[in-house]
């Protein structure tokens, strides 16, 4: 009934480009802050980007930065990560999650915390090889 399905994965080459997309059902996500995660085999779930309810604030981990773009169009129900210069280190599962339940705090801020996100998406996979 509530449902993140992510979208657009696939098997690119370093230097390579993608964008993936999260589309809520179910639900909106005008109240929601949003997030992608990443998760490669063997390692731990870690934050890559958030974004705050209303757009306003935008988070990256370092090893991202400059590279991928955060954006949500609320009108859509769809959240985006655009990806740029892929590297093979950003192999693994992507995942979009919502909160919903720090509002109204969500609505100026997000954090890449896995704990604080109520709803998750199954994962697209992001593979980067020559």
């Amino acid at each position: 009934q509530l449902q993140l399905v992510e979208s657009g994965g696939g098997l690119v080459q370093p230097g390579g480009s993608l964008r993936l997309a999260c589309a809520a059902s179910g639900f909106t996500l005008d109240d929601y802050a949003m997030s992608w995660f990443r998760q490669a085999p063997g390692k731990e779930r870690e934050g890559v980007s958030c974004i705050s309810a209303r757009g306003g604030f935008i988070a990256y981990a370092d090893s991202v930065k400059g590279r991928f773009t955060i954006s949500r169009d609320n009108a859509k129900n769809t959240v985006y990560l655009q990806i740029n210069n892929l590297k093979p280190e950003d192999t693994a599962v992507y995942y979009c999650a919502a909160d919903k339940r720090h509002v109204p705090w969500t609505n100026i801020m997000c954090n890449m915390r896995t704990g604080t996100y109520d709803y998750w998406g199954q994962g697209t996979q992001v593979t980067v090889s020559s």
